[in-house]
């Protein structure tokens, strides 16, 4: 019995976990040596990886598989890192389609801050052979493609070349990147490809510029992550998650990329959205203070109704979603669940729904469907918009 039922859902949030040297034999050969070398990412698999991957071999812990389907987390996952069980993965969650992004390159290894403009590309290229190759197996599965910002005038051609490896998204980071706005005009062709394309350009958690370590220099006992690790978020740093989304949107929206391409539409992965409210009235509210500036009289509208219009966003399960979309716009909030990452829960479904008691039922059928159908443009086949039982009903 699979854990959505007599409802459509579609994911907004899933991710492949990669095994240690995964990404490695996606990179041409020529840059392998020198990946190496700026990241520290061997193509090799440890000793606990290789426990993770054997493990998944094992008959007696695969048949307990649809049992623990929201309770296996990360590697121990079915279909965390084989493609061949995703399928059976999305059997038994129920979910109409799912997209899915990396683990291990969301900030592309951090090669377009050490200025590795070569190895960024070459990176986000085998990333991007690397999603569409793992989500080739289900057209429920919908690859994310990376597009690097560093180089304008080949970023349209990097996302060319996603899209027809098979990606129906597209993702840059949410921070500036080094030297420049990503309003630039000369980024309009990377925004016209994709509006062409019918796709989305997205944002995700791990492409945003970290809360300065500084701020964690406090005096006291260093503070670990729920992992144990101190590379992920704490309830300190967490609070800088939204902050270069923030200022990129802003951008986006007062430089007027947004109306350039009405077309296009933007989504805001695993990044909260609890700040959406308040950056949709601290933008009309700039507009009001600053209104005599030129760019801003050509704007189509209020930046609160252009974001309404052209963004979407994923709430975080602890977020009070309700409020959110009362706040903002029923159009523009959608269900994800991290699967297999231990932050998305072990019942999102739950979770969310508990937060949308009272709201209206087009509004839940909005949140669970229909803005993931708005956002994913022609990247989601028509024939998935519902399950096959709903669609034949």
């Amino acid at each position: 019995m699979p854990y959505v039922e007599g409802q459509t859902v579609h994911d907004a949030d899933s991710h492949v976990m990669e095994l240690p040297g995964t990404i490695n034999r996606y990179l041409e050969p020529g840059f392998r040596a020198a990946f190496v070398e700026k990241t520290g990412r061997k193509d090799v698999l440890p000793e606990w990886f290789a426990k993770a991957a054997a493990q998944q071999e094992d008959p007696e812990f695969r048949a307990g598989a649809e049992a623990n389907i929201l309770l296996r987390k990360n590697y121990e996952a079915l279909g965390a890192f084989r493609a061949d069980d995703r399928p059976k993965t999305l059997d038994h969650l129920g979910f109409a389609s799912q997209l899915v992004f990396t683990t291990a390159a969301l900030s592309n290894f951090g090669l377009e801050q050490m200025g590795e403009v070569e190895l960024a590309i070459e990176a986000a290229r085998a990333h991007n052979r690397m999603m569409t190759e793992f989500c080739a197996v289900d057209r429920r599965l919908l690859a994310t493609g990376y597009v690097p910002l560093i180089d304008r005038s080949r970023a349209p051609q990097i996302a060319r070349e996603a899209i027809a490896l098979g990606a129906k998204a597209l993702i840059i980071p949410s921070r500036h990147p080094p030297g420049f706005s990503p309003s630039h005009v000369e980024l309009d062709p990377l925004w016209a490809v994709a509006e062409e394309a019918g796709l989305p350009i997205l944002f995700h958690v791990g492409g945003e510029e970290k809360m300065h370590h500084d701020y964690i220099e406090n005096g006291l006992p260093f503070v670990k992550d729920f992992h144990g690790g101190d590379e992920n978020f704490t309830s300190l740093t967490f609070m800088a998650i939204p902050l270069s989304l923030w200022q990129t949107l802003s951008a986006l929206v007062i430089d007027g990329v947004f109306d350039r391409f009405p077309r296009l539409k933007f989504g805001a992965i695993e990044l909260g959205a609890s700040w959406l409210p308040s950056l949709m009235r601290f933008l009309d509210s700039g507009v009001a203070a600053f209104g005599r500036e030129e760019r801003l009289q050509k704007l189509s509208a209020r930046p609160s109704e252009i974001l309404r219009r052209q963004l979407r966003v994923t709430p975080y399960p602890h977020e009070d979603t309700r409020w959110i979309i009362e706040n903002s716009g029923e159009e523009m909030c959608l269900f994800s669940s991290d699967f297999p990452h231990i932050e998305g829960g072990r019942n999102p479904l739950k979770r969310f729904n508990d937060a949308l008691q009272g709201v209206s039922e087009p509004v839940r059928r909005r949140f669970y469907r229909d803005n993931f159908i708005d956002l994913m443009g022609r990247g989601l086949d028509p024939a998935l918009h519902d399950l096959p039982e709903l669609a034949a009903a």
